[in-house]
């Protein structure tokens, strides 16, 4: 069967991990750093060209375009944190695909068990599954989803899907 879909590798992207409770991150970082925190777990909230995910108890990933690392890295700190909280960079551990086009949730379909319609998982719906049995955190974006894994498993992801959109 063909689908009417799409896939590309994006760039690298300024990523951080966060862990602690929400007053001592904002304590930490600051306010004026941080997006809103999303009000429910699996949803992200964005401002500024920075997104945050909540995709755990006490735990968040702050995504931003890379030529933003080093002034987030300068604002959040990670190797003076407190023992509150935990930031760690990880943008270099991540490759993200963006699977795109009317049929994009059907192409995830294949490979990952969320239910992707959209009254499940809205557009600002962020969460960690199983993508062709790999941990992957899918995102949903204009006009699909963004599916990021570990970095040393993306070929192997683009070999998959390439056979998949055949």
């Amino acid at each position: 069967m063909s689908y009417d879909a799409s896939f590309e590798r994006l760039p690298i992207s300024a990523c951080f991990d966060l862990k602690g409770a929400e007053s001592a991150l904002v304590e930490w970082i600051g306010a004026e750093v941080l997006p809103e925190f999303p009000a429910k777990a699996n949803r992200c909230c964005k401002a500024d060209g920075v997104s945050l995910d909540h995709v755990g108890p006490r735990h968040w990933l702050l995504h931003a375009d890379i030529d933003r690392e080093g002034e987030l890295n300068a604002a959040l700190r990670p190797n003076e944190a407190t023992p509150e909280v935990s930031i760690v960079r990880v943008s270099d551990t991540m490759t993200t695909f963006r699977i795109a086009g009317i049929d994009a949730a059907h192409v995830l379909a294949i490979g990952c068990p969320l239910d992707l319609h959209e009254t499940a998982f809205p557009e600002d719906a962020v969460s960690f599954t199983e993508f062709f049995g790999q941990k992957a955190l899918v995102r949903r974006c204009i006009g699909g989803f963004d599916v990021s894994v570990e970095q040393s498993f993306g070929d192997m992801l683009e070999d998959y899907l390439t056979r998949a959109l055949r």
